[in-house]
């Protein structure tokens, strides 16, 4: 296609990371035009902010969940104005923040900054092709759209299928493959077995015990370790140097905890936790990865307080059982019953735990080369994507533009979100994103202004 005298800039994917992009496109150009691509209903809820489970809470205050970078009440100002009564400190349910980005649409795409100019298609692309200068994209339904760039808001994929998990086991009905499409009221009763023991396990055990009250569960994970709570107000800290090594950051943060308390000194890496990563070689990052993300994950993410109440309430009773281990073997029995035998963490001791169902709560995926999602496929077969060399999520540049299968940068081909891990590690959190989807809506439009 040549050039139009109306960019045209085709987002795909509506969750926070591709509704807060196309916002700040609208909002920083008038001429523009942002064709919205997302096959679920309704736009800008993604897998984090549709479930309707009062339960299901944020795990970041709602004083730093603001949309825009630079209006950090705007958040808690909605919430005020919707009479709900959670203030700077609280913890707002994630119902409530999906209606909040819908209002956050509503507002800006009837108004003058959107008005003709997004396009929401309820459609999913399945192929993005160079085409002239710009790029072609075909949907699922087989229809055909131009665009002058192309920005990838993929949100997270569905978890890989642990070890242990054999194809008949994946095929049977007692396993559930994506633990962010099932419904909790749907399932016979009886003991569930939960693979993960991180975020997503704590969203699965709520839903489950708000359907079948004192259901039994048992959660699996190589460490068995859990998020731990929010506890207090955020004290001020001075962040540490942005060039410090891995081992010289864990050593960082042991002396500021012991300072400070350890809440504090791991808020404290967050304003430079990017620039931190970026700074590492690849060796130093694949270090990391291995020794030290299971705790910093568990530190780093932590539960809003009414949360692990409710999850420690499990623990205690014996409802939900935690452990550290490794699947052996899993069979499906005659009457539908999965069968899961494990060895503990650090010995030999086998136990075996029959489930109704087993739901793999292991978090998404990084490996695009593993990826379900047919776009994905498609961008790496044809050259124009590859996978970042730790299995996090595309190759990148340093401004977010997908790397071919080369190395050289896409023109015009960019992506948001948890899909960009590699480039940034954190990158999965509201005041993350909200700073990168700003930043990429920019450079975007400086590149189609040339």
């Amino acid at each position: 296609m040549d050039r139009s005298p109306t960019p045209i800039i085709a987002v795909v994917g509506a969750g926070f990371s591709g509704v807060m992009t196309t916002l700040n496109l609208l909002a920083r150009s008038r001429a523009a035009k942002v064709l919205l691509f997302e096959k679920r209903a309704p736009v800008g809820l993604g897998a984090a902010y549709s479930t309707h489970n009062p339960s299901h809470k944020l795990n970041v205050r709602a004083g730093n969940m603001s949309a825009w970078p630079d209006r950090p009440d705007h958040f808690v100002t909605w919430l005020a104005g919707q009479g709900l009564d959670v203030g700077p400190g609280g913890f707002a349910s994630r119902a409530d923040y999906g209606r909040y980005l819908q209002a956050q649409i509503a507002e800006i795409a009837e108004g003058p900054e959107g008005l003709g100019r997004l396009v929401v298609n309820p459609d999913a692309i399945v192929g993005v092709a160079p085409s002239g200068q710009g790029w072609r994209l075909t949907t699922a339904l087989g229809r055909r759209y131009d665009a002058d760039a192309v920005i990838l808001a993929l949100g997270n994929p569905p978890p890989s299928r642990p070890q242990g998990v054999d194809e008949a086991v994946a095929a049977s009905e007692a396993y559930i493959a994506d633990p962010w499409r099932w419904r909790a009221s749907e399932l016979p009763e009886g003991s569930v077995m939960l693979i993960g023991t991180g975020l997503t396990m704590v969203d699965v055990a709520l839903s489950l015990d708000d359907a079948q009250p004192g259901r039994p569960m048992l959660a699996l994970s190589r460490r068995g370790l859990a998020p731990l709570r929010h506890k207090g107000a955020p004290s001020p800290c001075p962040a540490p140097p942005s060039d410090l090594s891995p081992v010289a950051l864990i050593t960082w943060l042991k002396h500021a905890a012991r300072e400070r308390g350890w809440r504090t000194a791991v808020d404290a890496v967050r304003p430079v936790t990017q620039a931190l990563w970026r700074s590492w070689s690849s060796r130093r990052r694949q270090a990391f990865l291995r020794h030290a993300r299971p705790f910093w994950d568990i530190h780093r993410h932590r539960l809003a307080p009414e949360v692990a109440d409710r999850i420690d309430a499990m623990l205690a009773s014996g409802q939900l059982v935690i452990a550290a281990g490794k699947i052996r073997e899993m069979r499906v029995d005659a009457d539908g019953h999965a069968i899961c035998k494990y060895r503990a963490r650090g010995g030999k001791t086998g136990y075996a735990f029959r489930a109704v169902r087993v739901i793999n709560c292991t978090g998404p995926t990084g490996d695009i080369l593993a990826a379900s999602d047919d776009l994905v496929r498609d961008l790496v077969r044809q050259g124009l994507a590859r996978p970042d060399p730790l299995g996090l999520g595309f190759d990148l540049d340093d401004d977010n533009r997908l790397r071919d299968a080369t190395g050289q940068p896409s023109a015009r081909l960019f992506a948001v979100g948890p899909s960009t891990r590699a480039a940034h590690w954190e990158i999965i959190a509201v005041p993350d994103i909200r700073g990168q989807a700003a930043a990429v809506a920019q450079t975007v439009l400086a590149d189609l202004d040339r």
